[in-house]
């Protein structure tokens, strides 16, 4: 039977209450409350019962046939949950709105909670040391505005970017954004490579809300605030509950930090392997010593937004220097920072309305530790204060048990000594039970028998059970009820027992009252400190990465980078990942750029170590810039704004082009937007084509980068013709891979010589990797004959090209338009640009 088949006004109140829910929820999966069971029924029941290989039933509802049916306990529900997320559904769950007791018919119920993938407030589901970002896209025509937020810890950015869906869709993945909003207006591309190449969990929506309004009171672009309000509106609707927690708008400006493309961040597996995915073996596997999950998630922003100003990072350098000289002090921090609890996520959890006494615990045991914390970061001379919570420390202490349960509804959350009504009420209930226990006693000892004992259950209350060899002694004088039989025994209840019951029973269910009002005002009171508490998280999760910092430099044996101008001199570099790796000792090299070098042109064998040379370098710079020593022994490095890689094979995120129109595409990203202070790595340029093409664009890029660009560039090649370019580019250098060769065998050194190699060894390479006698044999033949005729030519690839003087010269006009930014141009701005561009057109 299917749910659009079904007339509302047949059905039970109870189904047409659901058919009413989820008629206007469509794009849920509706959790419906019923007792202990979370239930879904028709089509998101024959859905979930596939999904989570459940079995499908059927339930009577009123009609002729029974409604397809399925369900889960509710206690049980956030196992189901999260893999129905994972596989991109949304789930609605449905609880009564009311109170059973005060309500005659049917309870009223509603939907309390939308959970998604980029709203789960569930710390257990949660990776500890990574965000939940949920982002929203807004489209001006002219640029985008995208906002995001990890709702869990309360973190809101926003950014803005040209009108190009590529770089749009770029940065989501980049982010890590596991769910998106966009509003009407966004290009329908975006929304179908989102969707369908990401996977991601998609809504369209152009509502917005008001409220909140503190998150961006401060900021004055309507792009940002529109953005932010999108966000929020899809937020709000989904949680329903209280989100005080989230914290002031931080406008990401790409001006602050090093800018990488996504493309660079995977070349450089920074956060992930590009083999596997995974986290072990990337460079923050290898970073990542923090104490706090607070600290790991800080270290993978660090990561991924490395700094650009000097004194920044220079600060940074200094607080490392500092640990590694104080390491008695170092390792009690470490000590410390151990029992600190996830801070940012424990008020989220706290404002969200969902913390129970465990949380409340942990944050009481991260405070207990703070005040030796902030002890050793003024002997550090740490630039910040952390703020006393003695006062909330106290309150926790003396309120809370030890050892509550999961549940705040099941009392035993308040200790004995904070409220005097509920000390009264456990008094009353100790006495009561006191009472039954010496009830048993006397009972044995005035009919005999030496094994009856007292229980209870919630039907029948407390009762008096007789093993079945003893019922022939019981006497009708004592007032036993008989009230179930059992297999092995009978079950009786007494008058008295009866009244003592009620008494018990009633002080039970005002304690367990009592207790969830007081742990909710607590609660409560707790909340008034969040925005401290993020305060605290923030210093707490800086000093974290910094000892993480420390700690690495210490085991690994780094160096504190010295900032120059346009100078890079690394002595015996290291692959920080490469050399916990490999087997044996890794091979070191020097990296050495004066000013008067601006590119490094690489030739050596396939295998040789031509790419790690080139990663190693822009690992080194991104260390350098996070505020990490970094493995040389001298390493004078100058600040990039931004680092282009060209290495490998990758995927286009949009299009699906060739491998060769990506690589030009990425070639051409990179020289159009890289400035004298980026890195740009080129590995191979040009191999994706015919030889003599590939040869003249990438001789035609390395002239262009020279005269124009002038930004710190490693250029590999194969094309050794291309050598030659150092007798007419002043600022280029030639260095190489060296190999030894011997008998026809190949040794590689790993080791970077200046000058160039006229040989590539691409035979002796396939030799290493165990291809056939015979095909080796083959192809050695074929290369003496190519070798042969390339000798024979008379070409003269080295001279430099005339490309200025074939490329149509740009008027003035042109000219002004590339250097406006229309993201950074106010509408006064704009009109008085365009009233002097219609002017210079008429002269």
């Amino acid at each position: 039977m299917e749910r659009k088949d079904v007339d509302i006004e047949k059905v039970t109140p109870m189904m047409k209450q659901y058919l009413e829910i989820k008629n206007e929820n469509e794009d849920l999966i509706i959790f419906f409350r019923l007792g202990d069971f979370y239930e879904m029924f028709f089509d998101d029941a024959i859905k979930v019962s596939h999904e989570l290989e459940l079995t499908l039933t059927g339930k009577s509802s009123g009609l002729e046939e029974r409604i397809p049916m399925c369900g889960i306990p509710y206690h049980a529900a956030s196992t189901y949950i999260d893999k129905l997320i994972e596989n991109g559904h949304k789930i609605g769950i449905v609880e009564q709105l009311e109170d059973p007791k005060n309500v005659k018919g049917i309870v009223k119920r509603g939907i309390v909670q939308i959970i998604s993938s980029g709203t789960i407030m569930d710390t257990d589901t949660l990776k500890a040391d990574d965000f939940n970002f949920i982002a929203s896209i807004t489209d001006f025509k002219h640029g985008y505005a995208v906002s995001y937020a990890d709702v869990s810890t309360g973190e809101i950015y926003a950014f803005l970017l040209e009108h190009n869906p590529t770089k749009v869709v770029s940065e989501i993945i980049n982010l890590g954004v596991k769910e998106v909003i966009l509003d009407s207006k966004t290009d329908k591309d975006i929304y179908s490579i989102l969707k369908n190449q990401f996977h991601l969990t998609l809504t369209i929506t152009d509502e917005l809300s008001d409220e909140y309004a503190y998150i961006y009171e401060d900021i004055i672009d309507q792009r940002y605030i529109h953005s932010v309000k999108h966000l929020l509106a899809y937020v709000i609707h989904n949680q329903k509950r209280d989100l005080s927690h989230l914290q002031k708008l931080q406008i990401r400006e790409t001006k602050d930090h090093l800018k990488m493309d996504v493309h660079t961040k995977r070349n450089l597996e920074l956060t992930e392997t590009l083999r596997l995915k995974q986290r072990n073996y990337s460079l923050i596997w290898l970073l990542d010593k923090t104490k706090t999950a607070m600290g790991a998630r800080l270290l993978k922003n660090y990561l991924l937004n490395p700094l650009i100003d000097k004194k920044g990072i220079e600060r940074r350098y200094d607080i490392v220097g500092t640990l590694l000289k104080e390491f008695i002090l170092k390792s009690d921090l470490e000590k410390y920072l151990t029992e600190v609890y996830d801070l940012e996520r424990l008020s989220g959890k706290i404002a969200f309305g969902n913390a129970n006494g465990k949380d409340l615990l942990q944050l009481k045991s991260s405070l207990k530790v703070l005040p030796q914390i902030s002890e050793i970061l003024e002997k550090i001379n740490y630039h910040k204060k952390l703020t006393d919570f003695s006062d909330l420390y106290n309150l926790l202490e003396k309120s809370i048990y030890e050892n509550p349960p999961v549940s705040t509804k099941e009392g035993y959350l308040i200790k004995e000594g904070y409220n005097e009504e509920l000390d009264e009420l456990k008094n009353l209930r100790k006495g009561g039970k006191d009472f039954v226990a010496k009830f048993e006693t006397e009972e044995r000892e005035k009919t005999g028998i030496k094994n009856l004992k007292v229980g209870y259950n919630r039907v029948f209350g407390y009762y008096i059970e007789i093993s079945k060899g003893n019922t022939n002694l019981v006497k009708d004088e004592w007032g036993y009820q008989r009230k179930q039989t059992l297999a092995n025994c009978e079950r009786y209840i007494s008058p008295i027992l009866k009244e003592k019951e009620a008494l018990i029973l009633n002080a039970e269910e005002k304690i367990i009252e009592l207790e969830y009002d007081l742990f909710c005002n607590i609660r409560d009171e707790v909340k008034t400190y969040i925005p401290k508490l993020q305060e605290t998280a923030k210093i707490i999760s800086e000093i974290d990465v910094l000892q993480s910092f420390a700690t690495i430099a210490e085991t690994n044996n780094y160096v504190r980078p010295e900032i120059t101008e346009n100078e890079i001199y690394i002595k015996e570099s290291r692959h920080p990942v490469v050399e916990k790796v490999i087997n044996g000792e890794f091979v070191t090299n020097d990296i050495i750029m004066d000013k008067n070098t601006n590119i490094l042109l690489i030739t050596g064998p396939n295998m040789a170590g031509k790419s790690t040379y080139m990663r190693q370098m822009a690992i080194i710079a991104i260390m350098a810039q996070i505020g990490s020593f970094v493995p040389a022994t001298i390493a004078k490095i100058p600040i990039f704004d931004a680092i282009y890689t060209r290495i490998g094979a990758s995927d286009d995120l949009v299009s699906g082009e060739s491998t060769f129109m990506v690589e030009m595409t990425e070639a051409a990203n990179a020289i159009t937007s890289a400035t004298d202070k980026s890195l740009l790595l080129f590995d191979e340029l040009g191999r994706g084509t015919a030889t003599f093409d590939g040869m003249a664009l990438a001789q035609g890029i390395i002239e262009y980068i020279h005269q124009n660009i002038k930004g710190k560039t490693f250029f590999s090649t194969h094309y050794h013709e291309l050598t030659d370019l150092d007798k007419t580019l002043k600022h280029l250098k030639n260095i190489h891979v060296s190999a030894y060769e011997e008998d026809g065998k190949i040794t590689f050194l790993h080791k970077i010589k200046e000058g160039s190699v006229d040989k590539s060894y691409g035979i002796h390479v396939a030799k290493l990797a165990s291809l056939p006698d015979s095909v080796i044999k083959r192809a050695s033949e074929i290369l003496k004959v190519y070798e042969n005729k390339e000798n024979k030519r008379d070409v003269k690839i080295q001279e430099a090209l005339p490309i200025d003087e074939l490329m149509p010269k740009k008027s003035k006009v042109e000219e002004e338009l590339e250097k406006i930014d229309p993201l950074e141009v106010t509408p006064i701005e704009a009109l008085n640009i365009l009233y002097k561009l219609k002017q210079d057109a008429n002269k």
